[in-house]
């Protein structure tokens, strides 16, 4: 991954410090007398001051459409949005511009691969490989292109601890095989796949690689062009950036070949009743009017984060994980998903207590976590559990963050466990 580092000497604990008073939200009080302390990144991160920034200076001072007018607003506001496509390239390592599409979101991300490549390459009979480990947003999609063309879908399975083996994989794919979709982190374990490796394995059978990179963008060094993964997609609320708003990364050649997704505004050459051209990428698969301030808004969120040590961070959050797995083992919970690489993710169960429960008491203690299936059902079938409680990391995540939780779930225990 390109990124620019900011030199410093301040140790990792300032540098996280610094980094909490750039976040308003995380300077209140969620109940009288008790300040947020907040654990549930993986759903959606909170924002800096700078990205809030930006998105206010587009409504003040550049509120106008892209692409379209002469006038200085629109000019600004073009210039703009085109420098955040510029920082998404560079955040990623992607060879040009035209290679980033602006989406909704991972989810919409992978449709569009549905959608346009899927169902214009697939037929009866052959295969598209996901694992058991994947979000619903990387399930049904697939499910759905199945459905429509015939094609079958194979389930690479989890071990216990919440890992995809490599023989697990590979004893899965065939000549057969034409899509292999797979999380590069799981939101739901935080096990961290061998993209690449995984990626060599599927072109060697001639499949193209559709990585789901929602949690991936953010706990982990991406370079698209290392891993060679054929389509990248990630959401902008999961990298400190707005909601509504995501990237797909996808190599040009495919990308060129591909019909377009959505018809309107700017994915539009020329128009006539007798037949319609399409714009050059990346345009050709962004219709209509998008979210001119949430894209602006993941700029200055790529920008911010490339002005930080990540990888002093990163780090940094791997320890405060280690922390949370002991403490939580030392509670008496029980850790659900123990891959040896795993970032960001402490899912639990405790005490015999349904999820939601836990989550009810941590609440009235300022302490927001997720509860439930996670978007993950085949997770939670894999492990015979409804749901879990879910602790997850930001940039922003300390010590005494887990302690805190630590201090809500003792009051549960106090209410659960007799004697």
């Amino acid at each position: 991954m390109n990124v620019v580092t900011t030199p410093t000497t301040k140790s990792v604990t300032e540098q996280v410090a610094a980094i909490r008073a750039e976040f308003p939200a995380l300077h209140q009080e969620v109940h009288p007398g008790k300040p947020l302390v907040y654990l549930d990144s993986a759903a959606t991160a909170l924002k800096p001051q700078a990205v809030i920034d930006a998105i206010t200076e587009v409504y003040t001072k550049n509120c106008a459409n892209i692409h379209r007018a002469v006038h200085a607003m629109s000019q600004r506001a073009t210039a703009d949005y085109e420098a955040a496509r510029e920082s998404v390239r560079a955040f990623i390592g992607a060879p040009s511009i035209e290679e980033v599409i602006f989406t909704r979101g991972t989810s919409e991300g992978i449709n569009l691969v549905r959608f346009t490549y899927g169902q214009q390459n697939l037929q009866l009979g052959d295969e598209v490989l996901v694992t058991e480990l994947e979000h619903h947003s990387n399930i049904v999609p697939w499910q759905l292109l199945c459905e429509r063309t015939g094609a079958k879908l194979v389930v690479v399975p989890i071990n216990d601890a919440g890992e995809v083996t490599e023989e697990a994989f590979a004893s899965k794919l065939s000549v057969r095989t034409k899509i292999v979709a797979f999380a590069h982190v799981s939101n739901a374990l935080g096990t961290v796949l061998p993209v690449k490796r995984f990626t060599q394995l599927a072109h060697d059978v001639g499949a193209v690689v559709v990585v789901d990179g929602a949690q991936g963008i953010v706990h982990t060094h991406v370079d698209v062009v290392d891993l060679d993964v054929d389509f990248y997609a990630f959401s902008a609320h999961k990298l400190y950036a707005p909601t509504g708003v995501g990237v797909l990364y996808g190599k040009r050649a495919l990308l060129e070949a591909m019909p377009p997704y959505e018809g309107g505004g700017d994915m539009i050459d020329e128009v006539s009743f007798e037949g319609t051209t399409f714009n050059d990428l990346p345009h050709k698969f962004e219709a209509g009017t998008p979210n001119i301030a949430g894209v602006i808004g993941l700029g200055a969120a790529i920008e911010w984060l490339r002005a930080k040590d990540l990888a002093a961070l990163h780090a940094h959050s791997l320890e405060v994980l280690r922390y949370g797995e002991a403490a939580l083992t030392e509670l008496g919970a029980t850790l659900v998903g123990t891959a040896k690489d795993k970032v960001s993710v402490l899912a639990f169960n405790a005490f015999g207590a349904h999820p939601t429960d836990l989550g009810t008491i941590l609440d009235a203690e300022g302490v927001a976590i997720r509860t439930g299936h996670h978007c993950a059902q085949p997770v939670m079938a894999h492990y015979e559990v409804a749901g879990t409680a879910r602790a997850s990391l930001g940039i922003y995540s300390t010590r005494e963050d887990i302690d805190a939780l630590i201090r809500g779930l003792l009051i549960a225990k106090k209410m659960f466990v007799r004697g």
